[in-house]
């Protein structure tokens, strides 16, 4: 069957994903070693041993099987779907600074919020009934401050802090360790599709990854790259979430810890983290404060619009678009509306400058408020 338009890089990037026993920082160090993606797959048995390639992956280089790609390419035309790769304009500008950053980004819903300020808040499969109600309060006061909740939709701490972040019509950003044809847990399948809505599901794993313990640390890195800081709610000691704190130090980036009861073993985690340096949390302002201006992210946002000066259709295809390139048929297919229909309220919304046409598509220009 044909394949949907799209790069050679990923075509060749995602050979490279699909290799076993080729993880991120070889594959950075083969895209470091050749002039393009393209041309390794011209080399003999003998030039990728000398680049390192294990013998196990060299067999499959030389002959990569098509279907996987096939299979992804036909995923990533739907609307909603995209895959990113280093060189991607959508790539999370943040997580792109991390050591060996994932090669490929599988990415469900509204891609332009992976760009967007985000604090990731995380902590224990299992709270008590206080934690779930500071992560619920602490996400969605933060939501309404227009930073984006970034978690593992985990049961416990990180299920109530992206339901604390949707309870405002915020955003928030679920990173998955499966692939992203999979939800887990179950239970969580209403919450991730209420994500959806308006924020974004991300996972580096392909389509049919299944649960495997030892992708949930892999996990972890990305929720910690993509976000200025980790903000653990509650923790215990051998808590995955002091895995994403120690990833967030390595990144550089800011940990966050709120203390409780010496009596409550829940936030034992919390509390060697703040004895290690964390920063410490008991108020919505602590953390605001150590946020700072967080109104601008990058790239810089658009000064904003009132919604009341467009009309309900105008408001509607405009909500579909993205600060990044998207397709005629993806703004068409979001919409819901008619070709014709979203032809003319596109050339409508451009005469306004509200939007713009670049190669690749269209983007919005601004963000409504109102």
């Amino acid at each position: 069957m044909p394949l949907p338009a799209c790069s050679e890089n990923l075509i060749y990037s995602l050979h490279l994903l699909f290799t076993p026993g080729l993880g991120p920082v070889l594959f950075e160090r083969l895209r470091s070693r050749v002039p393009s993606l393209k041309s390794l797959f011209s080399l003999n048995e003998k030039q990728f041993l000398e680049l390192g390639v294990p013998v196990s992956a060299i067999s499959f280089l030389l002959d990569p099987p098509e279907w996987r790609v096939e299979r992804h390419l036909v995923w990533a035309d739907d609307a909603q779907n995209y895959i990113l790769t280093l060189d991607d304009p959508n790539y999370p500008f943040l997580l792109k600074q991390i050591y060996a950053p994932p090669p490929v980004l599988f990415v469900k819903g509204y891609v332009d919020v992976l760009n967007q300020v985000q604090l990731a808040m995380v902590g224990s499969r299992n709270p008590t009934g206080t934690g779930k109600e500071q992560a619920f309060y602490f996400a969605r006061e933060l939501a309404k401050q227009g930073i984006a909740i970034n978690s593992g939709l985990a049961l416990g701490i990180d299920g109530a802090s992206h339901e604390g972040a949707l309870s405002v019509d915020g955003l928030s950003v679920a990173v998955m360790g499966t692939g992203l044809d999979k939800v887990y847990p179950a239970s969580h399948q209403s919450l991730a599709q209420k994500i959806l809505k308006k924020g974004v599901w991300v996972s580096e794993f392909p389509l049919g990854t299944p649960v495997l313990p030892e992708n949930f640390p892999r996990r972890n890195r990305i929720i910690s790259g993509l976000s200025r800081g980790v903000f653990v709610v509650e923790a215990a000691l051998k808590s995955g979430s002091l895995i994403t704190a120690r990833f967030a130090l390595e990144q550089g980036r800011d940990v966050y810890a709120m203390p409780g009861s010496v009596h409550n073993p829940m936030v034992k985690g919390c509390h060697h983290l703040l004895r290690q340096g964390a920063k410490l949390v008991e108020t919505l302002s602590d953390l605001l404060e150590e946020l700072g201006d967080k109104s601008k992210v990058y790239p810089e946002e658009s000064p904003g619009f009132p919604k009341e000066i467009l009309d309900e259709a105008q408001q509607s295809l405009l909500e579909c678009l993205d600060f990044s390139p998207l397709s005629f048929d993806k703004i068409k297919s979001r919409s819901g509306f008619s070709a014709e229909r979203v032809a003319g309220i596109l050339l409508q919304l451009e005469l306004q400058g509200l939007v713009r046409k670049e190669a690749g598509g269209y983007l919005r220009t601004v963000k409504c408020y109102g």
